[in-house]
């Protein structure tokens, strides 16, 4: 989820940062465009790590035997 999300991010960031001309007052778009794909490269990062992380675990079978050696033999 978070891959297609930080996918997401470059691409709208790429759209605003390059390929808008538009000039808002007080709102610099190329910078927005520079912060989304920042946020974007930052969450496939973390998506990658998280999903290594996860296929490295183990299981362990713990099996838990009695022995009686208190048995009386009558």
């Amino acid at each position: 989820m978070a891959l297609g999300s930080g996918i997401f991010l470059i691409v709208v960031g790429a759209i605003a940062a390059f390929a808008v001309d538009d000039a808002i007052d007080g709102v610099d778009l190329a910078m927005i465009g520079y912060i989304c794909m920042a946020a974007g490269v930052i969450a496939i990062v973390v998506s990658l790590v998280a999903n290594a992380q996860r296929s490295k675990t183990t299981h362990t079978e713990v099996r838990d035997e009695h022995v009686d050696h208190h048995r009386v033999e009558g």
